[in-house]
């Protein structure tokens, strides 16, 4: 049986993991990604229990993958950037969400699209722009509703 921890593994995948590998933080990663910063907005769009959550951004912060910085001084108040660490993982973030899209998405198509800001293309399995073919890092693409998204209702 596969243990809790990797420490015995001398395996980059195994190091990765134990950084990254909790379905809780690979999502708030991803939320990163998509201009969430702030406490109460990752705790709002994940329905996460915030005891959890906030042991999931200590150790993101701890590892290098997020940053803490002040927005407020009264009362003190941190948002959480994505460092070069945290910026380095946005190929295995839109790998995995492609591979959701091409696999599990539905019938309705997926939930999100990755679009190049510079002509509106979509990003493909390379993270290239399918229009224009420019190589794509993290800043020059955009995440738009697709047609699986659901719409939430103000109630």
């Amino acid at each position: 049986m596969l243990g809790r921890t990797y420490e015995s593994q001398t395996c980059s995948v195994a190091r990765t993991l134990e950084l990254v590998g909790e379905r809780w933080t690979l999502l708030i990663i991803r939320d990163a990604f998509l201009g969430v910063r702030r406490f109460g907005d990752f705790a709002e769009r994940l329905g996460i229990a915030r005891n959890v959550l906030q042991d999931r951004l200590e150790r993101l912060v701890e590892a290098g993958i997020l940053v803490k910085v002040p927005y407020q001084e009264r009362p003190l108040r941190h948002e959480y950037r994505l460092t070069d660490m945290g910026r380095d993982l946005w190929p295995t973030i839109v790998a995995l969400l492609q591979f959701g899209d091409r696999h599990l998405a539905g019938d309705d198509g997926p939930p999100l699209l990755l679009t190049h800001r510079g002509c509106g293309g979509e990003v493909d399995d390379r993270r290239m722009c399918r229009r224009c073919g420019t190589p794509l890092q993290v800043g020059d693409v955009e995440a738009l509703p697709g047609p699986g998204a659901r719409l939430v209702s103000a109630a």
